[in-house]
């Protein structure tokens, strides 16, 4: 990763670092800016460590000592919304846990922005503009994205479902054929059904497209895949920032078939907007 992906190389390595370590990671994570300016002597004070721990923490993220990991943890600032690592905790009044949820989703969005790779998007609109009907798998909070992405891809003429039901979505990919495409959402790429699924649609001859976490057992399971970031805190007060990627992403794929059908089919997509008109009170003047 580049320097401006030094912030989420190390909550990816969180598991690895031993005690002393992951201490100072804590430190680091909990407020990067201030990390940026405390001398060796500081953060080791505040992690509650040695120097040289600080300095073995440093060359394990590829830097040369700790003056060298400064820079790049502010080449890291700089490059990007650094992930908002704190936790809502149960005495925060509605300022602090409502900033936290936004801080986090709005760092999600920005951290996956930069990682997604657009040739995989256009290879991914690819298989959805050639397709003959399209069907969106997910469960749990990623259901409502599946649900999500049918209400957005009706439009382009397409029989498109969602299934939600993990029997419903196995008998569906059993019948799938050639021209069908599947595509199956899920944050962590690990829930057995839909690796499951995903296998037995691919077997029916269908194009499996993933929006799932790299290297899971369900992206291996996929004709392709958008890999997406994974810094979902399992805390019970943790915003559900791994939705919110998920939609964007649906937008982007929706967005991506409707510039290939060209300038016409606006004219189609404007027709069905327009059938909504008469369903609404007039807009009430702001003021």
């Amino acid at each position: 990763m580049a320097d401006h992906d030094l912030l989420q190389r190390i909550r990816q390595r969180l598991d690895e670092l031993n005690r002393s370590e992951r201490k100072v990671a804590d430190v680091i994570l909990a407020d990067p800016a201030r990390a940026t300016g405390l001398s060796i002597a500081s953060l080791a004070q505040a992690a509650s460590v040695s120097e040289p721990t600080v300095n073995r923490f440093c060359r394990s993220f590829d830097a040369k000592g700790y003056p060298d990991f400064k820079i790049k943890l502010a080449q890291s600032l700089a490059g990007g919304t650094p992930y908002v690592s704190q936790a809502v905790e149960p005495s925060d009044a509605a300022a602090a846990y409502t900033g936290k949820i936004f801080g986090a989703t709005i760092a999600a969005l920005d951290q996956a922005r930069r990682e997604i790779d657009p040739a995989k998007i256009e290879r991914m609109v690819d298989y959805l503009t050639q397709a003959k009907q399209i069907h969106f798998f997910g469960l749990g909070a990623s259901g409502a994205v599946a649900q999500d992405a049918q209400h957005k891809f009706f439009r382009f003429n397409l029989p498109v479902t969602s299934y939600v039901d993990v029997l419903m979505q196995r008998m569906i990919a059993a019948a799938c054929h050639t021209g069908d495409v599947v595509v199956v959402i899920s944050w962590t790429g690990r829930t057995r059904e839909l690796v499951d699924i995903a296998r037995l649609a691919r077997e029916s001859g269908a194009v499996v497209l993933g929006i799932t976490a790299p290297l899971s057992p369900l992206a291996r399971e996929c004709t392709e895949t958008l890999d997406i970031p994974t810094p979902e805190d399992t805390d019970y007060y943790m915003p559900m920032t791994s939705r919110m990627i998920q939609l964007t992403l649906i937008d982007v794929l929706a967005t991506g078939v409707t510039l290939r059908r060209g300038e016409d089919f606006l004219t189609h997509l404007k027709k069905i907007k327009d059938s909504l008109k008469e369903t609404r009170y007039p807009a009430t003047p702001r003021g």
